[in-house]
């Protein structure tokens, strides 16, 4: 794993502001997202991470029981305006380009190429540009941020947000979480929409998501007010699907059987 300054700093600017890290939604893979819900709602564009999100780690090939997801996505927003974000493929670790490149030809969208890694400013201009370069440009409101890391990808999409102003809701930021209900909580600042999938391709830097989780758990039982709460729970209620039974079932399923081996042995 690369040094990433940027990410080491993060949890000094938790002490300041600790909501960074509390994604809007939770979803355990991309198959739980109503990519066609949230363009109703206004979303416009959508940015991913690639390792553990997208990809197996280190890999560029989509995981495949994503690839029906992936397309509805693509076909939902439209390939230029779904954006790969990731701080090895495209980053100035890239040599040559040449990750980037493969990844873009496996998953068909565009990887963005920046300079400094996750969650740092300088990468989220390079976003701004990007996506203010389209013949349609997306604004910060319009965009759903995906990734597996809190510290990364949730931080770096909840620093894309401002304070709302207080105004009848005219941000896809702000529809969707009141939809046509006035009564309904309104967000206190608007930006992208920062989804965390928390489920793993492949087990990695378990201690540092375990202090991740750590710090999420205590920004939402001490720093989130009631209103927040019902934010998150209003948009959780909107925009994600159950998980399947048939994986329930095999969740399960496993579990029993790892109990039934631990006895027998």
């Amino acid at each position: 794993m690369p040094f990433n300054l940027p990410g080491v700093l993060v949890p000094f600017h938790l002490l300041v502001n600790p909501r960074l890290v509390v994604p809007s939604i939770v979803v355990k893979d991309i198959r739980q997202l109503d990519f066609p819900a949230l363009y109703r709602a206004g979303y416009r564009g959508a940015v991913f991470d690639k390792d553990n999100c997208l990809t197996i780690p280190h890999e560029d090939r989509l995981v495949p029981e994503l690839v029906e997801a992936w397309q509805e996505c693509r076909e939902t927003f439209g390939p230029g305006n779904v954006l790969i974000v990731s701080n090895t493929a495209g980053s100035h670790l890239d040599a040559g380009e040449i990750e980037a490149e493969s990844v873009s030809h496996h998953l068909s969208v565009p990887v963005l190429r920046h300079t400094s890694l996750k969650p740092s400013y300088a990468c989220i201009k390079s976003i701004h540009a990007y996506f203010a370069s389209l013949p349609r440009p997306v604004k910060d409101e319009e965009l759903v941020v995906v990734g597996d890391r809190l510290l990364t990808d949730i931080v770096m999409a909840n620093r894309m947000s401002r304070r709302a102003v207080s105004h009848p809701p005219s941000s896809a930021s702000e529809k969707s979480a009141t939809g046509d209900d006035s009564s309904a909580p309104r967000p206190e600042r608007i930006g992208p929409l920062a989804v965390w999938t928390e489920g793993l391709w492949k087990r990695e830097n378990l201690a540092l998501r375990a202090l991740e989780r750590g710090m999420l758990k205590g920004a939402e039982r001490w720093v989130l007010k009631p209103q927040e709460v019902a934010l998150r729970e209003s948009l959780q209620y909107r925009y994600v699907k159950p998980v399947p039974v048939a994986e329930e079932e095999a969740v399960k399923e496993g579990w029993v059987r790892r109990l039934v081996r631990r006895f027998r042995s």
